[in-house]
């Protein structure tokens, strides 16, 4: 939703689910609660300031910030793709996601990768 527009952001979601349906012939519900799993993160890294120094601190992900992590991650994906219409972007998103693939899942890989880099500094999460 931006700018508050709830209406607009309802109509692009069952937009969305229809192109689900109809263009790639799958179950929109069960392929955006799979995607949605296959996009949310275990871990993130959050900055910390010890000493003087800032360290990256690996830290475990809470129930409901995975879920509003990957379904920014999601949007930020699909707003990022250019020439189509954004129920046909985020559609596009979402069935990549299912499969494993897509910019939403590469950004959790990413995030991932950063916090195994990292865990040696996972003894200053408090």
């Amino acid at each position: 939703m931006k700018a508050g527009k709830k209406s607009v952001a309802q109509r692009v979601v069952y937009d969305t689910f229809d192109v689900l349906e109809k263009k790639y012939k799958v179950d929109p519900l069960t392929t955006f609660d799979l995607a949605i799993k296959n996009a949310s993160p275990l871990v993130e890294i959050k900055a910390r300031r010890i000493g003087g120094a800032t360290y990256q601190v690996p830290r475990e992900v809470r129930g409901e910030r995975k879920l509003a992590l990957a379904y920014r991650w999601m949007l930020l994906a699909a707003r990022g793709k250019t020439g189509k219409p954004m129920k046909e972007k985020l559609a596009e998103e979402i069935v990549l996601a299912s499969k494993g693939e897509g910019n939403a899942v590469k950004k959790k890989m990413d995030t991932h990768r950063m916090a195994e880099a990292n865990k040696a500094f996972a003894h200053f999460s408090w």
